[in-house]
């Protein structure tokens, strides 16, 4: 279709092939589980017609089709001074483009919303609470403050740009939409941005990717990079909420976290518990982590 410079048919084509992608999505989902999409537009000029192809309308498209529950989505803002952000005829009307620094992070939902029925699933969803201030910060319907682009690999046997995208984006969504002990499927696991990320979260995760060379980038990156990162990821988390409450003041919050010790705005924060990986352990094609049993508190 390129080759005939067909862009809408290539558009459809490369979608057709997404399509089974997130049919099996929908298959492998729990009831009430939910799918996090991140995928920016793309354009592309041909037979010298500039066009924008909207990706992420298209996704949406056939995910409601499916039977997804389509809910408020997050524009990823990427805002950037580059010189050459500014598409079309300069200063001149009627040729002039507006510039493309955002994608969107799609949220759907397989069913009706999540049952916590058990106490053991009541608990661990309060254990995997967040702070009123991450709360804030995450559940904005635009993210200014995650900066950075797409990864260049700079691997000649390695996709010249990868999938991979910020940390950031990856553990917000785990600890946004899932609880600790559930089970994260990354379909296009790429570098293992969100295997890292589940790690920190104590979530399990499952990485698919067709790519051996990006698989093995990914396993070793668990096998060396996962403690650090995730140990650095509960510290920064404690360490900015003792700021939250040391800038607000005492009369601010209400009540008291029981695993750390430091106060808290709302009843529901009272037993979110970050534990630090201690142990990791390998077989061929899984990595175990351990937590620590006992957390730093601040009483």
């Amino acid at each position: 279709a390129l080759a005939r410079d067909d862009g809408p048919a290539a558009f459809e084509a490369m979608h057709r092939v997404l399509d089974k992608v997130w049919d099996e999505m929908y298959r492998v989902l729990i009831p009430g589980g939910f799918i996090c999409i991140n995928i920016g537009d793309a354009t592309r000029t041909l037979a010298g017609n500039f066009q924008l192809y909207a990706n992420h309308a298209r996704i949406l498209q056939h995910c409601l089709q499916l039977g997804f529950c389509n809910l408020p989505a997050i524009i990823w803002r990427k805002q950037t001074n580059a010189p050459n952000k500014f598409m079309g005829s300069g200063m001149l009307p009627a040729g002039a483009y507006v510039t493309l620094e955002h994608e969107y992070i799609l949220v759907l939902r397989k069913g009706k919303k999540r049952a916590f029925a058990s106490a053991e699933e009541k608990a661990l969803r309060q254990e995997s609470a967040f702070f009123w201030e991450e709360r804030n910060a995450w559940f904005s319907d635009v993210w200014f403050d995650i900066k950075g682009s797409r990864q260049k690999m700079n691997r000649d046997d390695v996709r010249t740009r990868s999938g991979a995208f910020p940390f950031e984006v990856a553990h917000r969504l785990v600890c946004m939409y899932s609880v600790k002990g559930d089970t994260v499927l990354d379909p296009f696991g790429g570098t293992g941005t969100t295997a890292l990320a589940a790690v920190a979260a104590e979530r399990n995760s499952v990485l698919v990717e067709i790519d051996p060379t990006l698989t093995k980038i990914a396993q070793n990156s668990l096998k060396e990079d996962a403690i650090a990162t995730g140990n650095a990821t509960i510290e920064t988390r404690l360490k900015n909420h003792r700021r939250y409450v040391e800038e607000k003041g005492a009369e601010f919050f209400k009540y008291q976290n029981e695993p750390h010790g430091f106060p808290v705005k709302t009843r529901q924060e009272k037993n979110i518990l970050l534990r630090s990986l201690c142990r990791r352990t390998s077989k061929k094609n899984e990595v175990v982590f351990t937590y620590a049993t006992k957390v730093p508190n601040d009483n």
